[in-house]
C-alpha cells in the first residue's frame, strides 16, 4: 500500500515539473508574427511610380517585411482618388496635393503623409521650335509654345502630371486646341514615347524621363521653376467609411514607405544605376516645408 501511494505522488510530481518545464520553453520560444487575415492590399498609385522603375524595388520588400502581397493599379492620381472615393482600393500613393486635399477634407481617405518628392520637367525636340530652352518660368515656356503652335504632347488622363498642365495652361491664359495640341489618355512613360516619335514638347516627371531616356532623343529644355515640384503623398482609405478595406493592409503598407528601412530604399533608388537619386524622401515633413 506504501509502495502505491509513493508511485502516485511521484506520478503526480513528475507530471507537475513536466508541465511548468514546457511552460518555462514556451515562453522562451520566439513569437511567430501572426499571418494577416486578409494578406492582400490594393494600392492604387500614380504611374509615374510604376514607370520609374521605383516599383521593382518597393514592392518585394514591403512583402517581405509585411507579409502582405500588394496589389497596383497603377493609374493617374485622379482616377486613384476616384477610387477611394468609392471604397474600391485600401490605399493610394499619389501626386496632386490640391485634389488629394479635396478628397481629404470629404473623408474619403485617411493617414496622409509625405513619402518623397521630385520635380516635373518639359522636354522637347532639340530643334525647339518654341524657343523655351533655358528659360526658367514654366507658365512664359507654355505661352511660348501656345504662340508658335508648336506640338505639345499632353498625357490627357486626370493624372497628378495632367492636373498641373491644365493650372500652367490656365497660369498661361490659353485653352489648349487645335492640331499642335494632342492627348494621349496614357501614363507618363506611353506619352513620352509618343511625344519622341513626333518631336512634340511634353511635361513629365524628372524620375520618368531618367528611368526612360536611353530610349528618347528629347532633351530637358526647361527645368528649375518652383512651380513644377512633385510631391508624392500616401493614406489609406477611410474605414469608418467603408467597412470592406483592409484597414491594417493599408497601415502596414504606410508604415513601410515612411519606415527608414522604406526611405533608404526610396532614396537608393536609380544611384548606382544612373549616378543620382530619382526621388528624395521626405518621411516626417508636410507640404508646409516647401512652402504649400
Amino acid at each position: 500500500m506504501i509502495r502505491r501511494i509513493f508511485i502516485a505522488c511521484l506520478a503526480c510530481f513528475l507530471a507537475i515539473l513536466s508541465a511548468e518545464a514546457s511552460d518555462i520553453l514556451s515562453k522562451q520560444k520566439p513569437a511567430i508574427a501572426q499571418s494577416p487575415t486578409n494578406k492582400n492590399v490594393i494600392v492604387a498609385m500614380t504611374t509615374s511610380i510604376e514607370d520609374s522603375g521605383l516599383l521593382d524595388d518597393l514592392v518585394p520588400a514591403i512583402e517581405k517585411k509585411t507579409g502582405y502581397t500588394l496589389k497596383k493599379v497603377a493609374v493617374g492620381t485622379g482616377q486613384a482618388l476616384a477610387l477611394a472615393e468609392k471604397g474600391e482600393v485600401d490605399a493610394l500613393f499619389v501626386n496632386s496635393p490640391k485634389a488629394e486635399r479635396k478628397v481629404l477634407a470629404g473623408g474619403a481617405v485617411i493617414n496622409r503623409h509625405l513619402v518623397m518628392h521630385n520635380d516635373f520637367v518639359i522636354v522637347g525636340p532639340d530643334a525647339d521650335k518654341a524657343k523655351i530652352r533655358g528659360k526658367k518660368n514654366a507658365v512664359e515656356a507654355f505661352s511660348l509654345i501656345a504662340k508658335n503652335q508648336a506640338l505639345f504632347i499632353s498625357r490627357g488622363d486626370d493624372s497628378g502630371t495632367n492636373k498641373l498642365e491644365k493650372d500652367l495652361w490656365k497660369q498661361a491664359n490659353v485653352t489648349p486646341s487645335g492640331s499642335w495640341y494632342q492627348q494621349t489618355g496614357s501614363g507618363m512613360a506611353e506619352t513620352l514615347q509618343v511625344a519622341n516619335q513626333k518631336l512634340g514638347y511634353t511635361l513629365v516627371d524628372r524620375a520618368t524621363y531618367i528611368f526612360q531616356k536611353k530610349n528618347l532623343s528629347l532633351p530637358i529644355l526647361l527645368e528649375g521653376d518652383k512651380k513644377l515640384l512633385n510631391l508624392y503623398h500616401v493614406m489609406q482609405v477611410n474605414p469608418q467609411k467603408f467597412s470592406r478595406v483592409n484597414s491594417a493592409g493599408a497601415k502596414a503598407f504606410i508604415n513601410y514607405v515612411l519606415s527608414p528601412e522604406g526611405q533608404r530604399l526610396i532614396a537608393a533608388h536609380g544611384k548606382k544605376e544612373f549616378k543620382q537619386p530619382l526621388f528624395y524622401v521626405d518621411a516626417g515633413k508636410t507640404e508646409k516645408d516647401y512652402g504649400f
